[in-house]
């Protein structure tokens, strides 16, 4: 599941849409290229228009998310208040993607801020929707809430 860029953009008044939209900037990426590396500065976060990319864990050399539907959103890093990237993101096929300085952005939602919020909202939508999709049943693994703490706890089904 994942929000459209229109559904990015809902609620949010024509102004404040017209700001990021001057912000942003359109790139192209051929297969295989790099648009960030784990550890660079994180100073963009990316809207996939076209195209595949990887998202991949290089400590553990795995492959974290797939990013394929056109609206979603990676490098969420430089927005979160992080200074780098947590993961690498490598092009699996050519993509095109639209580009938003992290400075730029913030300038937006210092000057709107009741704007500023609902983008945030709808950024914590679109992250809250893929770790559900990380956390698919697709794996063996359940989870369930804990009594009266909030955290999360792995049941793992043991298969006879």
């Amino acid at each position: 599941m994942y929000l459209k860029q229109k559904e990015l953009l809902w609620e949010l008044d024509h102004d404040f849409i017209k700001g990021l939209m001057d912000i942003t900037v359109k790139e192209s990426y051929e297969k295989g290229a790099y648009i960030f590396k784990h550890g660079d500065a994180a100073d963009h976060f990316y809207v996939l228009i076209k195209g595949f990319v990887k998202l991949k864990n290089e400590k553990i050399d795995q492959t974290v998310y797939i990013v394929r539907c056109p609206g979603e959103i990676f490098g969420w890093s430089s927005i979160v208040g992080r200074g780098v990237y947590s993961v690498s993101a490598e092009c699996l096929e050519p993509a095109m993607l639209n580009k938003i300085s992290r400075g730029n952005l913030m300038k937006l939602v210092n000057q709107n801020k009741e704007n500023g919020m609902i983008f945030y909202k709808k950024v914590a939508e679109m992250l809250g929707n893929r770790l559900i999709h990380l956390y698919a049943p697709s794996s063996q693994h359940e989870f369930s809430v804990s009594q009266g703490t909030g955290q999360l706890q792995e049941i793992v089904e043991l298969s006879s």
